[in-house]
């Protein structure tokens, strides 16, 4: 009798293995095939000794997922990897769109994972202690002008901000334009935190405020933190207060 494949969708978090769920190992550990981004396989070499390792670039998240589903298709327990949570800006949607677009019973499980605005958040402090949004600059697959709108809302409306992807070597104008859009309706000494490599072993964590955020390096390892009319710094640590009595 065949045996009954699966297709465990697993969010490695930042990278490093304190930081990997007990659910997320198991899973790896229990899958006989692993596919991902290169990048992120790297993270996990140790965990798939003897496995059968698919890796490919960018741009292929839908290449991937088929192939994933082929293999599941076939008996096998399948690992498909995403940084951070496979939930967030990962692989579990476009795998279950597959899935389901090929209308297969395949079991699909997504494991969680610490995001990259969580990771950075812990390395700042305490900078999401209030309501927050996460926005994405890459317009990739979002139009500007709607992101652009996000943007305002989430200034207007005083939100915490965490950006993924601020900015690359062929992206620049985007976090200027973050920037402008934030001190329409934010004080220019708001606090914004910058970080790079959150909890990976070469983290940079950059505090500084909205007049000054561009002086420093940013680029797409960078998770950027603004804090609302609340957010202070205090002895290295940004902290947004949650609005306890103290």
């Amino acid at each position: 009798m065949k045996t009954k494949g699966k297709i465990y969708v697993v969010g490695i978090g930042p990278g490093n293995r304190e930081h990997m769920s007990v659910r997320a190992i198991e899973a790896i550990q229990k899958a006989d095939v692993i596919i991902g981004y290169k990048t992120y396989i790297d993270l996990i070499r140790d965990l798939v000794a003897g496995k059968e390792v698919i890796d490919s670039g960018m741009k292929k998240e839908v290449e991937r997922c088929n192939l994933t589903l082929d293999k599941a298709m076939e008996g096998h327990q399948v690992a498909i990897i995403s940084s951070g949570d496979a939930g967030v800006y990962g692989m579990a949607g476009i795998m279950l769109e597959v899935k389901y677009e090929r209308m297969s019973d395949i079991e699909i499980e997504v494991v969680p994972g610490i995001t990259a605005a969580s990771a950075a958040s812990a390395a700042l402090g305490a900078p999401m202690m209030h309501d927050f949004t996460v926005i994405s600059l890459s317009d990739l697959l979002t139009d500007w002008e709607l992101i652009r709108k996000r943007l305002e809302c989430a200034a207007v409306g005083d939100f915490i901000i965490a950006l993924y992807n601020p900015k690359s070597m062929g992206r620049v104008h985007q976090i200027e334009e973050a920037r402008e859009i934030f001190l329409k309706h934010k004080a220019k000494t708001t606090p914004v935190g910058i970080v790079k490599n959150a909890k990976r072993k070469d983290e940079e964590i950059i505090l500084t405020d909205l007049e000054n955020m561009l002086n420093h390096e940013i680029d797409m390892l960078t998770v950027v933190i603004v804090g609302n009319s609340n957010t202070y710094i205090k002895d290295g640590k940004m902290i947004t207060p949650r609005g306890y009595r103290i």
